[in-house]
């Protein structure tokens, strides 16, 4: 794809964004566009937030569970950049119906950062030594692409299909806690709905951190101290509208509560 495309549909994304108006696959319109195309229309869409005034605070991996593999029918992992416009602090309101479109809501751990980690060459041992904290999240997704109609590319082009996200009110220090193992449960109005355990976002969330490291050195990318790093789901993507309530609770780690508005 040329630069004029790549402009062309990062500006398109960020006014459906705005307007709150899905459009149709980007890999449905006869483009032959690459992953690697699809990250260079995401940088546009978020130079658009950040000309707005927003900025980066950390990154989120995407698609890193089975359950969220099969579920999109997309079978790698991807990233996306989050901002100050998209963090809310757990217990609080979300209001979805004013800010998104389709969302559905994933539990994860995130991970905030004391140093830098810049691949290639991060190790498992390397993102541990970088982690300041983790703490329970959720990451509330959404698809500019409608009905959520998503190739890799559609998505990766859609800032990995992030809307926004809730930190738990508690941390610990990975050395706490293990990462593999440790239980989740979501539950939705009251209801357990799904559980899962660390292992299920490839193996492990700290390989999840590993693999961002590695994927963004490649492109002269580092994370940064004080940066969030959103790991991935640990259980299957969750349909919300305004009216439900969510907590996420974590072994070891602690909760996070949404009320959606």
């Amino acid at each position: 794809m040329d630069q004029t495309q790549i402009n062309q549909l990062g500006d398109e994304l960020y006014q459906a964004m705005l307007k709150r108006e899905a459009v149709s696959p980007l890999t449905s319109r006869g483009f032959d566009i690459s992953v690697e195309d699809a990250y260079h229309i995401s940088l546009r869409m978020l130079q658009n937030r950040l000309n707005a005034g927003e900025r980066v605070i950390g990154k989120k991996i995407g698609v890193t569970s089975k359950a969220v593999q099969n579920m999109l029918n997309v079978h790698q992992p991807d990233f996306g950049y989050l901002t100050d416009a998209m963090v809310y602090n757990s217990g609080e309101a979300m209001p979805i119906s004013e800010k998104l479109m389709q969302p559905r809501a994933e539990g994860e751990i995130a991970f905030i950062l004391k140093k830098d980690l810049t691949g290639p060459g991060v190790t498992n041992a390397d993102v541990l030594a970088a982690t300041e904290c983790v703490m329970p999240c959720f990451e509330i997704v959404d698809s500019r692409i409608q009905d959520w109609k998503i190739a890799i590319q559609d998505t990766v082009a859609d800032n990995a299909s992030c809307g926004l996200f809730v930190l738990g009110d508690q941390a610990v220090s990975p050395r706490q806690v293990d990462l593999v193992t440790c239980g989740m449960v979501v539950e939705k109005n009251g209801q357990i709905i799904s559980t899962g355990a660390g292992a299920a976002a490839l193996g492990s969330p700290v390989n999840c951190v590993a693999w961002l490291a590695n994927t963004l050195g490649q492109f002269g990318i580092s994370l940064k101290a004080g940066e969030v790093i959103l790991s991935g789901s640990l259980v299957p993507l969750e349909p919300v509208k305004a009216g439900d309530f969510m907590q996420v609770s974590i072994g070891g780690m602690g909760t996070a509560s949404v009320r959606f508005t």
